[in-house]
């Protein structure tokens, strides 16, 4: 008993479908879209729109995008993330820290509350929740943590909690992402003559009432131009997922791709705030991105891949980990 880990480190993911089909679809949309972080719309408006129309039209499309990036172990973010969990309990381990690294998610399953109730049976009274959002929104890292304390609140023993901030220009993160771009980048024949870094985007009017997460995003690209130091290419920041009518974080990815296509120049799209593949990434970028250039007239389109298990970002997590976790170790 005296050698059973006490401290629990929670990968909080977003989520994904259980399946890639209309069926799970839906019933992952139905939890994502009636979180108020996500749509903060009057419920009066928002919901016949989410019951009678988006639930009813958008799982048989969103579910055939699934299917084409759905792995025989399952989904993408899910099968990564679970990978990661198990590279950083074994880091952590071998740097003397026996903690039980776990994957939780927003929406979906694992859910955060089927992982609190595993944690607090086991006697893990412990935990460092560490969001896999590098840049605060509250739509991502505001849910996830908000959903862990409610659950958390509940139960008989309160744990102790401590929280990952945000680390969008962590030195680790972005000598991370740094050594994941240049090593994709060293295989082509030529080097890109743009590279976007591609966030998912954001509602404008989130920003504009105070969402850091648009600042948080610069300072992601600006860390890692400077860490990359590409000459000949030039760094620009897009958004990525736009939802519905209302105005969302500028420049478009799509569009400067398309714009980007008709000038004929090479282009290489990584997606920072990402840090697993998943369908934003694989299907959005990966397949409909390259499309919409190469239909424009581009020539020659590459997606750099999320930090995944890379090495460096195993040991950046463990670094990140380590640190968050001071006074609870040795």
């Amino acid at each position: 008993m005296a050698s059973r880990p006490t401290i629990g480190v929670l990968l909080l993911q977003l989520g994904t479908p259980d399946a890639p089909t209309p069926e799970a679809v839906r019933r992952y949309l139905r939890e994502f879209l009636s979180d108020r972080r996500v749509i903060d719309l009057s419920r009066a408006v928002w919901l016949p729109i989410l019951h009678l129309i988006v639930l009813r039209t958008r799982p048989r499309a969103s579910a055939a995008l699934y299917q084409k990036v759905w792995t025989p172990e399952g989904s993408p973010l899910l099968v990564i993330t679970n990978r990661q969990a198990a590279l950083l309990e074994a880091r952590l381990a071998a740097a003397g820290t026996s903690a039980r690294v776990v994957t939780a998610m927003r929406y979906g399953e694992p859910s955060i509350a089927s992982v609190v109730s595993k944690l607090a049976a086991d006697g893990i009274d412990r935990w460092l929740a560490f969001p896999m959002y590098p840049q605060y929104a509250g739509a991502t890292t505001g849910s996830s943590l908000e959903r862990l304390f409610e659950i958390a609140r509940t139960l008989r023993v309160v744990p102790s909690i401590r929280v990952v901030p945000p680390y969008f220009a962590d030195p680790h993160y972005i000598g991370a992402l740094a050594a994941v771009a240049r090593e994709s980048v060293a295989s082509l024949p030529q080097p890109p003559e743009r590279c976007l870094l591609s966030f998912h985007g954001l509602p404008k009017r989130y920003a504009t009432e105070g969402d850091p997460y648009p600042d948080h995003c610069e300072a992601t690209t600006r860390g890692l131009a400077d860490a990359l130091g590409w000459r000949g290419t030039a760094i620009e920041m897009t958004y990525q997922s736009r939802f519905g009518r209302e105005e969302w974080l500028q420049p478009y990815t799509d569009k400067t791709l398309e714009a980007i296509g008709r000038e004929r120049a090479r282009v290489a799209v990584m997606s920072p705030g990402f840090t697993a593949d998943c369908l934003e990434t694989l299907e959005e970028i990966g397949l409909r991105g390259a499309e919409q250039y190469h239909e424009a007239g581009g020539p020659a389109f590459h997606r750099i891949p999320c930090l995944n298990e890379h090495p460096a970002w195993i040991d950046a997590m463990a670094a990140i980990a380590a640190r968050e976790l001071a006074g609870w170790t040795g």
